[in-house]
């Protein structure tokens, strides 16, 4: 009987024992890590697990190499690979490389906006939206939002890369198309100068062709007069010759042919 209740109590000494162990295994501090029955240091963000302690030895641990990281303190033997996902044709670019204490970030390429954000970065991005003709941007887009168009109001027009919508032209003369949302007024004032310099310069040319005809008329009359009385006087004296230069019509006119005082002629003179 005495021999069975030391072997109850050395099979409960071993019990409490063993539940000792255990609940001294188990409370490892925030920077270690349990291997077997040991809490192991942690090892620093960029290294991993070389070789794990002892009850004699402290972790060893070694850098990531390789395009591998890890950015936390661990008790892990390996590095995670880097991503390498920052592809432009969903509007991704590296934004930081990968280091051996952090993963690659990807950042959003000029003209797009992040859908997916992580904790420095983006896993996804879209390019931002284009106004239309008859809308202006009212919130240009940046790296996290879209942007945000807005209609034009009456009287104003945006080809839709504009920030503000513009007012329609006034014209001063004449409108040859009215403005719209879209596109600004067409007007006609460019060719109102020209119909001036035009008319300007008609009036000139019948004022001058005018005065030129005026002169003509009176010069031609002259002409006229000048022969009728030539003629007068060839009737009234036969010897005065049909042609005559002007010169010799004056003398004519005047009642004589050079040095010629004849009383005859000295007459007509009076006469005329």
């Amino acid at each position: 009987m005495a021999q069975f209740q030391s072997l109850i109590w050395i099979m409960n000494l071993a019990i409490i024992l063993t539940l000792l162990t255990i609940e001294r295994s188990s409370a490892c501090g925030r920077a270690e890590y349990r291997t077997g029955v040991e809490c192991c240091p942690m090892c620093s963000p960029g290294n991993r697990v070389h070789k794990h302690c002892t009850e004699f030895t402290v972790t060893s641990c070694v850098p990531c190499t390789d395009s591998t990281f890890l950015d936390e303190p661990n008790g892990l033997t390996a590095c995670i690979p880097c991503t390498n996902n920052c592809d432009p044709g969903i509007g991704l670019k590296v934004k930081q490389p990968c280091r051996p204490s952090s993963d690659t970030v990807c950042g959003t390429l000029e003209g797009f906006y992040c859908l997916d954000p992580t904790k420095d970065g983006c896993r996804a991005a879209q390019r931002h939206s284009s106004c239309k003709p008859g809308q202006y941007i009212s919130h240009t887009g940046t790296t996290s939002t879209d942007t945000v168009c807005s209609d034009c109001p009456g009287k104003t027009y945006s080809d839709g890369s504009l920030t503000s919508c513009q007012p329609h032209t006034e014209c001063e003369f004449l409108e040859i198309e009215p403005g719209t949302p879209w596109s600004d007024s067409e007007c006609g004032v460019a060719s109102l100068p020209t119909v001036g310099i035009i008319a300007g310069v008609l009036i000139c040319f019948f004022l001058i062709a005018s005065i030129a005809g005026v002169c003509l008329f009176i010069m031609i009359k002259r002409q006229m007069v000048r022969r009728e009385m030539v003629k007068t006087r060839q009737n009234s004296d036969p010897q005065i010759p049909t042609q005559a230069s002007p010169d010799q019509e004056i003398r004519m006119l005047s009642g004589g042919t050079g040095n010629d005082s004849s009383p005859r002629h000295r007459q007509g003179l009076h006469i005329l």
